[in-house]
């Protein structure tokens, strides 16, 4: 009689959690199929892809409501979110970088309200990089930043809110029409090694509405016209970074993720998350590049800004 009961015990384990199995099932789908997501509501797509690492917390819940229900129909069911997950995001885990690179470059959403602007341009400098972009330059603060960098970093523009200094010379430095007002820059840094060009923008800000969802359309069609200038560009190495307000996932970067490479997916450690800077939770600071080799990417500590600096090292 008790190995009856065993029996039927150990069938009752498949048999129970069904409804958790079906939700499992549902999460992993969810993850894989993220760009059959829609976006022409509320662009529940775009939202969903600028957090979508995080999408692989769904699996907590549904791990604590199989362990209640000790089913083991559905603790193996989880395997399936869990294996998706990882196959997309896994190798994103594994330190990818590399000692040495020929050009190091720091980009900094510096915040209009940043307290210590002098402090955030020393904490910069002393990461040792040739190129700093900086974004969301508040008119009246520009001389700190400028006096702060100016003996390591000689050479340097500012086009409206963003601005580059650079330890080599600069040339054929202009603005890059985005928006109404200055928010994007194109320059050549002539380095040693041959020139490169470097792209430095400030996408619109994205909300997110009870009554309008996710509010991205002015950073949508600035990427379009970004992406627009980057392709008419001939030179062989370019580099494009700023704050993008979105991330390398989301499928509205897409006219620029098809040409460039994202530094940190290439030679970075982690997600490399660099907002907000209290907590972060995405990475919508970029450096992207074409024609040049990324050995390194990571974040910079915190500043008194809301965004974390990013850095990367790229090879000819």
């Amino acid at each position: 009689m008790t190995a009856v009961l065993e029996t039927a015990s150990d069938r009752g384990t498949w048999r129970r959690g069904r409804v958790i199995a079906v939700f499992s099932a549902l999460t992993a789908l969810l993850i894989l199929a993220h760009p059959l997501v829609p976006n022409w509501a509320g662009n529940a797509g775009s939202l969903l892809e600028t957090f979508l690492p995080w999408t692989g917390l769904l699996v907590l819940p549904l791990l604590v409501a199989a362990l209640l229900r000790r089913s083991a129909l559905a603790l193996v069911s989880l395997l399936l979110p869990v294996l998706v997950w990882g196959g997309i995001f896994g190798g994103r885990l594994i330190d990818k970088t590399e000692a040495g690179g020929d050009l190091t470059i720091v980009s900094h959403n510096v915040n209009d309200e940043n307290p210590d602007p002098a402090g955030t341009a020393r904490a910069l400098a002393a990461s040792g990089a040739q190129v700093i972009a900086l974004e969301e330059l508040k008119k009246s603060e520009i001389p700190k930043y400028e006096d702060a960098l100016a003996a390591a970093y000689p050479h340097h523009s500012v086009q409206g809110t963003v601005g580059i200094w650079s330890t080599f010379p600069l040339g054929d430095t202009r603005p890059v029409a985005i928006m109404p007002w200055t928010r994007a820059l194109r320059t050549t840094v002539d380095t040693p090694k041959g020139p490169v060009v470097v792209f430095v923008a400030h996408l619109p800000s994205v909300r997110v509405r009870l009554e309008a969802g996710f509010t991205a359309n002015g950073r949508d069609e600035a990427i379009g016209l970004l992406a627009g200038a980057v392709a008419e560009e001939p030179s062989a190495r370019t580099v494009l970074v700023g704050d993008f307000n979105g991330t390398a996932d989301d499928r509205a970067l897409d006219p620029i993720t098809a040409r460039m490479r994202s530094a940190q997916e290439a030679a970075g450690n982690g997600f490399g998350f660099s907002w907000p800077a209290g907590l972060p939770l995405a990475r919508i600071d970029q450096v992207f590049v074409a024609g040049l080799r990324p050995v390194a990417a990571w974040t910079l500590p915190a500043t008194g800004s809301d965004h974390l600096p990013v850095a990367a090292s790229v090879a000819f």
